[in-house]
């Protein structure tokens, strides 16, 4: 697998097909929740488990991967093929679909959960694969610009798909209201997901039949790595034993009294028909239950953060111990003997940790008093531009994947972010929200391109340049309140955009035959989208949401160090970097 100077385009326009669907069947969870919550009469919890379906599925199908390539003593990916294993991940999807289409079928939510699971399961074979297939299609030192690409295409899928399952479903790509998604049929689930199905086998259709795809094989066999498989496992084990008592804590006593004690709150409609006495005695009553409530959720949402705590200490722990472990004695760790890749792994686990987390908290902040107290139809535009800043960036850093003039690169570079952040504000102002408040971040649109145009698509550069962005955004944000603290939390997002093709790049820099293995490594890590967002969530209990986002803080501070140091022990191999 000789590294081509020249990108073959043909192939990477049908390669950023399979980026496209991951944004698109993410994104579509959002209407799915909501829905799942109504209609199967969930707690909040239990409509989240969609969500921790999905992305636990990306580190259980890497490790599933790696543990068979290991027993094999050769990787399965370059086996097959980049080509091959992105058909088998896309018709592994189509099985998920079907299992999907069957629970429906059958009104068992958590059939409908496996169902994700498995569609996610494919999913994480094709990310295995795309990812470094992308890096192949061209100049390694560029190939992070290709994966940008990809990223572009994978956020303008995140972008449009709630609005194509929206109007698949409710022929409107307004907001999803809560009288919609009870009038919502079973019948428009089966129908949409019988057409995802038919999508990922025209994908599929689409890899295998293309002449101009290379098939990205690699007959080289790899050294047995029993001891990061080892680590792994431990991992897996001690993860399954600290989300153990969370889950279970959603069945106790104390819960199934708070789910009681939730009951009794009225709807706003409910209270706006009370009588002037009702409203006084209600007043009083609810006053009563929010007391009893606050008693008994401190000691277990104590309990919830100990535990994600530890799963967090536990994913730490298992990557230095491989890190140090492996620099003393590098036989038996494959692609984890290379300590740009184990750091790497850390380094996306707290990337995708940091975007969710940002959004994932974004829009209780808003509901604060100190932030506007906004209400849930209020906050949607703020998620839409947060999320749509992926695009703003990734369209930006995919530039220098074309063969351009270094002027029209330039002028792109600069134009295509204006006209991504148009799209955001066109859709929103199209679903009747009023955005002539999100005018002014144009200026930090201009300050994201200005850092694009100084790092030079250099990976190191980017990711140190973004790292301190991100840690700036931050420290701004937590130290100061309303407009100027929501525009700077934003930021996060213009941040994190164009991070993760950096971190990729640097970290499967140097690994040679070792590069699909260390690939599922890092697909491993975004575990971190399932760890960190609930510990700020719990932190956010614990000392208020506004002061949480000290834990975003810290994951962009740990990116800038391994930018750091990342670039030093590729230096040390006689790495090119840029």
């Amino acid at each position: 697998m000789n590294q081509s100077v020249k990108t073959n385009y043909p192939a990477l326009y049908t390669l950023i097909v399979v980026f496209f669907f991951w944004g698109f069947i993410a994104a579509g969870n959002n209407i799915f929740i909501p829905f799942c919550k109504d209609y199967f009469h969930l707690d909040q919890f239990q409509s989240q488990l969609i969500d921790f379906a999905f992305y636990t599925a990306y580190y259980v199908g890497a490790l599933i991967l790696f543990a068979l390539s290991n027993v094999k003593g050769k990787d399965l990916v370059t086996h097959w093929g980049y080509k091959r294993s992105i058909v088998f991940g896309l018709l592994f999807s189509t099985i998920g679909a079907v299992a999907m289409i069957l629970a429906v079928e059958a009104n068992v939510y958590y059939g409908m959960l496996i169902g994700l699971f498995v569609v996610a399961l494919g999913f994480s074979l094709q990310q295995t694969a795309a990812n470094p297939f992308a890096i192949l299609l061209g100049d390694e030192k560029t190939g992070a610009s290709r994966v940008n690409l990809g990223g572009g295409i994978n956020s303008l899928g995140t972008t449009i798909g709630p609005l194509v399952v929206a109007f698949a479903l409710f022929g409107t790509t307004a907001a999803v209201s809560e009288e919609q998604i009870k009038a919502l049929s079973l019948d428009k689930v089966i129908l949409l997901y019988i057409c995802v199905g038919l999508l990922f086998v025209g994908a599929a259709a689409l890899f295998y039949f293309s002449k101009k795809l290379p098939e990205g094989k690699s007959s080289e066999s790899i050294e047995k790595a029993p001891k990061a498989l080892n680590i792994l496992l431990l991992m897996t084990v001690l993860l399954g034993l600290a989300f153990a008592p969370i889950f279970n804590s959603y069945r106790s006593e104390a819960a199934l009294k708070i789910e009681q004690l939730e009951k009794q709150k009225l709807s706003e409609k409910q209270v706006k028909q009370l009588s002037k006495t009702e409203l006084v005695t209600y007043k009083t009553k609810i006053e009563a239950v929010e007391t009893e409530i606050k008693t008994l959720k401190k000691p277990l949402d104590n309990n919830r953060f100990k535990w994600l705590s530890v799963a967090f200490i536990v994913v730490l722990s298992g990557i230095f111990f491989a890190y140090f472990s492996a620099k003393k004695s590098p036989k038996g760790w494959g692609a984890m003997k290379y300590p740009q890749l184990v750091l790497g792994m850390l380094a996306i686990f707290m990337y995708v940790g940091v975007e969710v987390a940002i959004g994932s908290n974004l829009g209780e902040l808003l509901k604060s008093n100190e932030f506007g107290a906004l209400s849930s139809s209020e906050v949607a535009p703020y998620i839409s531009l947060y999320w749509g800043s992926m695009m703003i960036g990734r369209w930006a850093g995919a530039v220098s994947a074309f063969n351009l003039s270094k002027n029209k690169q330039l002028l792109l570079t600069i134009v295509l972010p204006i006209i991504a952040f148009g799209i955001i504000l066109t859709a929103n102002t199209l679903a009747a929200y009023n955005m002539q408040h999100f005018y002014l971040f144009i200026v930090c649109v201009l300050l994201q391109i200005a850092l694009i145009i100084l790092t030079k698509n250099s990976p190191s550069k980017t990711l140190f340049a973004f790292s301190l962005f991100g840690i700036a955004a931050m420290l701004v944000g937590l130290n100061t309140t309303g407009t100027v603290a929501i525009y700077a939390f934003l930021c996060g997002g213009l941040a994190c955009s164009i991070m993760w093709p950096a971190i990729y790049n640097l970290s499967l820099m140097g690994l040679g035959k070792y590069t699909a293995q260390g690939s599922a490594f890092l697909v491993m890590m975004i575990l971190g989208g399932g760890i960190i967002p609930p510990i700020q969530g719990k932190v956010a209990d614990i000392i208020g949401v506004h002061s949480s986002y000290i834990v975003s803080l810290v994951c962009f501070i740990y990116l800038l160090i391994f930018a750091f140091v990342v670039v030093r022990i590729l230096r040390k191999q006689n790495i090119t970097i840029d």
